[in-house]
């Protein structure tokens, strides 16, 4: 029926062939007809306002005009980009992307990191003073609220809560004393790790799934992209030298100061305590697995990366008690 749809509306051929590729928060279809491939990205019930998705395009296609590479809508034969379903529990949101050449790649090579810190440089510089009719990832927002939704989950006399109650509040201040000299915001996209980039044999990386952009610091994807390298590469050394590429590609198109570097720790930690909550308010989406083991496992990461930078000597790192 999706695939008809699409056929349909986009002038596709009415054989191409829809095959689910991925569940979640949202339904992620792969479209394939004669020399052509889409991918459909069907918006979970009341997840987004349809503002909010313009606003995502809109930003998208700003990038790509820019040249950047990035996964951007497809117009349907009457020029527009939202379709609207009519599912069972209600209206939901149906939007073709471009299809992304290459590969999902977990162990990144020192080139791709490179061009990930570059493309990554290139969306904050183009985007810098952007306001976006979308979420704005502030300390309340990352943290203060994402307890507050792990509360609902969670008993607070978990130990495991109990340390995500006091690291919350050590990341805050730390955020709350750099102050906001120290963190330029713009559009973020929030959730760069190498399950949302495809990347080619020749290293060429294009970027997509914007579903978390917004606007806030840019030291936010920085530093959940070190931290999710962080945690793929168990040789550190070889984790240090891929940040440094990474990091070298991102300066080469946009600087990062003294002060956005000494928040890196806090803001990967802060990310990283934002996910928790958002599996929590979507674990019948995002997270079937959910449960106390999960939560030991989950923040026995976050204190992995923090203990990590505190052994480096990170003024700005909290302690992970």
């Amino acid at each position: 029926m999706l695939g008809y749809l699409v056929g349909e509306r986009y002038n596709m051929s009415q054989t191409s062939a829809c095959r689910l590729l991925k569940t979640g928060i949202n339904h992620t279809y792969l479209l394939t007809a004669p020399g052509q491939q889409a991918v459909l990205r069907v918006y979970s019930y009341n997840w987004r306002t349809r503002a909010e998705i313009e606003a995502e395009l809109a930003l998208l296609l700003k990038l790509y005009a820019l040249g950047l590479n990035v996964s951007f809508p497809l117009a349907d034969s009457e020029g527009g980009y939202i379709q609207e379903l009519a599912a069972p529990e209600g209206t939901r949101y149906a939007v073709l992307f471009s299809f992304a050449e290459g590969d999902k790649t977990r162990w990144l090579t020192p080139a791709a990191c490179t061009a990930i810190g570059t493309l990554m440089g290139r969306m904050h510089q183009s985007t810098v003073g952007q306001v976006l009719e979308r979420p704005t990832y502030t300390p309340n927002l990352l943290l203060t609220q994402s307890y507050a939704s792990a509360l609902t989950f969670f008993a607070a006399e978990l130990p495991e809560m109990q340390y995500l109650r006091d690291i919350s509040a050590q990341l805050a201040h730390v955020f709350s004393r750099a102050g906001i000299a120290a963190a330029p915001t713009g559009t973020v996209h929030l959730d760069i790790w190498y399950d949302n980039m495809a990347i080619t044999s020749q290293d060429e990386v294009t970027l997509f799934d914007f579903d978390f952009c917004g606007n806030g610091p840019a030291i936010l994807d920085v530093a959940y992209f070190c931290k999710q390298l962080f945690h793929i590469e168990t040789d550190k050394q070889q984790y240090q030298e891929k940040m440094s590429y990474f990091l070298n590609g991102y300066a080469s198109v946009r600087n990062l100061s003294v002060a956005e570097r000494q928040l890196l720790p806090a803001a990967g930690a802060a990310v990283w305590f934002f996910y928790l909550g958002v599996q929590v308010q979507r674990f019948d989406w995002s997270n079937i697995f959910l449960s106390v083991n999960y939560l030991k496992m989950y923040v026995s990461k976050m204190q992995a990366w923090l203990t990590y930078h505190e052994r480096l000597g990170s003024q700005q790192v909290p302690q992970a008690n």
